[in-house]
């Protein structure tokens, strides 16, 4: 959605709402996940994007805090199977604490023009999700896509009950990685008119493309736990500080 005022006008809490902070990688230790989530709340994000085994340790930094927890379900190669996909995201979602989940789509099944298929996985996570009141967002890894591909992959997880498409896991390894471009936001823009929400993840790691972005109509973004002071213009002593805000 359009914002009603330019990015650059924006206050730090206004544009730190525009941000899942990523806390994913898979060699950090209990004290980066802890480091990197705080670092995420004293931002000010809208949410502590996780793997699911730091679900406990985010549930305690964030309760009583305004940052919510995302977490990611079949990450980041979406090639469960649909009935594992739903036990996955019915066991995270059932604790009463997530906000959203981030679910991997089979972009296999894409690239195949499965879309049958495609839609039934997505909305068999989205049905499950939606009784515990979590939204969900759909990662199509678009850097594997052609554009076209990335449009029909819109207009499918709309039919199947997405809150959001999302560009990236910022995991792909098998080309480029190019994430969040102008051309994919502006693709999955002009498809999901509405309907859905948009959220960018991958490459944004400077200012000039984040306000881009928030300018066009983004709704989320993803952004590396290094890159977050930096789109935000801040520094972490800042954000401890609450200056500003």
């Amino acid at each position: 959605m359009k914002p009603e005022k330019k990015a650059c006008e924006m206050s730090v809490k206004e544009l730190a709402a525009y941000i899942d902070q990523s806390v994913l990688k898979p060699e950090f230790t209990q004290s980066d996940i802890r480091k990197y989530i705080q670092e995420g709340i004293d931002f000010g994000c809208k949410t502590v994007c996780i793997n699911p085994a730091s679900l406990d340790i985010a549930a305690e930094l964030t309760k009583s805090t305004e940052t919510k927890i995302c977490v990611v379900c079949d990450f980041p190669f979406g090639l469960s199977t649909t009935a594992s996909k739903v036990m996955q995201a019915e066991q995270y979602c059932k604790r009463g604490d997530i906000f959203e989940l981030d679910i991997v789509a089979n972009y296999g099944w894409i690239r195949s023009g499965m879309w049958k298929e495609v839609e039934e996985d997505i909305k068999a996570v989205c049905d499950v999700c939606h009784k515990y009141k979590t939204e969900v967002k759909v990662i199509f890894e678009t850097d594997a896509l052609t554009i076209e591909q990335v449009k029909k992959a819109t207009e499918v997880a709309v039919a199947a009950g997405a809150d959001f498409v999302k560009t990236s896991t910022g995991f792909y390894t098998g080309g480029k990685s190019d994430g969040a471009t102008v051309e994919v936001i502006q693709a999955m823009l002009d498809i999901a008119k509405g309907r859905c929400k948009i959220k960018g993840s991958g490459g944004i790691r400077d200012q000039e493309h984040f306000f881009k972005l928030i300018d066009m109509g983004i709704d989320r973004m993803g952004i590396g736990y290094c890159s977050t002071p930096v789109v935000l213009g801040i520094s972490a002593a800042a954000a401890k500080n609450k200056e500003g805000y």
